[in-house]
């Protein structure tokens, strides 16, 4: 299988093209079977109770639904779908979830029909340390027969190829990460999260994720010069509210956002730390280096 996504330098001149496709629209839709839920709860590790029609679904675990379903032949040489599409044709091999930003409007439940209407909000080109970057902004709308139930907007990244003298340099491999920052030391409750790829394996296959740097270890190290597998962003953050729902089993989330800020490898241990200021709970994931990894915010009630 060929890749045709190869990479590219400056995306200036290539940015006009690029925004044709912001206002782009695409719907969806699924029924949300209980099967999911019942999967996610045991990957997950918790004791919860069978799901029934009606349950509602916890916040974030919405992306057990809408798969994509891409013909196998129609798959990249990175296991994601070949770009172009409903998705702009951005030519950088590396794409990863960048963050988000949600309301939970509503309950979304265990037997639900539910219609997606998905729209290109933005794409931009920057460069840093670490290349060219192109962010694509996506707008879901999620509506049941109450009405609009979840509003997410999901930030994408495409990043250049590593360098060819850095695919394989043992720790130090792909392109210059960010920057470390510290993370908060005044976490109230905290969570050691053992990232095995069984772990990593069974949530890409809940989400129906081909992409390789979650389970093809010769492929991450080797092709795209990282370190080990990559802990999906999506898992961290789920697993972010998981540790709010196990620390405040009452507590109703209204809204969250999340931004990845350095990448999790499954080869050390990381934790899942929180913090409550009245109605809104700061999370974040800290790393075996005690580097921050991912920042978010839940406002409750």
């Amino acid at each position: 299988m060929q890749n045709h996504d190869a990479p590219a330098g400056d995306l200036s001149p290539q940015l006009d093209h690029l925004r044709d496709w912001i206002g782009r629209q695409e719907t969806r839709r699924d029924v949300l079977a209980a099967t999911p839920v019942a999967a996610l709860s045991a990957t997950l590790d918790r004791d919860d109770p069978p799901p029934a029609p009606g349950t509602a679904l916890p916040p974030l675990w919405h992306w057990l639904y809408f798969t994509p379903l891409t013909r196998h032949s129609e798959l990249g040489e990175d296991g994601h779908a070949r770009r172009g599409g409903f998705l702009p044709p951005v030519p950088l091999p590396r794409r990863m979830w960048a963050g988000g930003r949600l309301d939970f409007l509503q309950p979304l439940r265990v037997g639900d029909a539910v219609t997606r209407t998905s729209t290109i909000q933005d794409v931009t080109v920057k460069h840093g340390r670490s290349g060219t970057l192109v962010f694509v902004c996506v707008k879901h709308d999620f509506s049941n027969t109450q009405g609009l139930a979840l509003s997410e907007e999901h930030d994408i990244v495409y990043r250049d190829a590593p360098p060819p003298a850095a695919v394989g340099a043992p720790d130090t491999a792909g392109a210059p990460q960010p920057e470390p920052t510290p993370e908060p030391r005044d976490e109230q409750f905290s969570r050691e999260i053992v990232p095995d790829p069984v772990l990593l394996f069974r949530y890409s296959a809940l989400t129906f994720n081909g992409h390789r740097i979650h389970y093809d270890r010769s492929y991450v190290t080797g092709v795209e010069g990282y370190p080990g597998l990559i802990v999906h962003g999506p898992l961290i953050a789920t697993l972010l509210l998981d540790l709010l729902r196990r620390h405040l089993p009452d507590a109703h989330v209204k809204r969250f956002s999340f931004k990845a800020v350095r990448p999790t490898f499954d080869i050390h241990p990381f934790t899942v730390c929180g913090k409550r200021e009245g109605q809104t709970v700061t999370l974040w994931g800290r790393d075996h280096e005690g580097w921050l990894t991912m920042q978010a915010t839940a406002e409750i009630e």
